[in-house]
């Protein structure tokens, strides 16, 4: 059995004339925007903090310059912050935003 959106998929394919996006009704139309906008508004709050946390830390090594004396393993520490800090805070970002986007869904 396959989902209605694959059916539609291929529906879509063998139709004859044009093929129509079905339209919701004014209520649902009316609620997807409002959450639309909530979940725009809360991703462009993680696109922020991202951006900032991945700008931040080379602009802190450029006011801290003692930070590059400091090496772990013979690696400066800026360098291995640089290198493995953003990865760990963006998926930690990523699974905030999902849990306030799902939050924002049940309502």
């Amino acid at each position: 059995m396959t989902s209605p959106q694959t059916r539609l998929a291929h529906l879509r394919g063998r139709a004859r004339g044009r093929w129509r996006v079905p339209r919701l009704d004014s209520e649902d139309a009316e609620r997807a925007a409002v959450l639309y906008r909530a979940q725009r508004r809360q991703g462009l709050i993680a696109l922020a903090t991202a951006v900032t946390v991945l700008l931040g830390l080379p602009m802190a090594f450029a006011a801290w310059p003692v930070l590059d004396g400091v090496r772990l393993a013979g690696i400066p520490l800026s360098w291995l912050m640089l290198a493995v800090l953003p990865y760990p805070a963006m998926a930690l970002l990523a699974f905030w935003q999902l849990r306030r986007a799902e939050r924002l869904e049940r309502r």
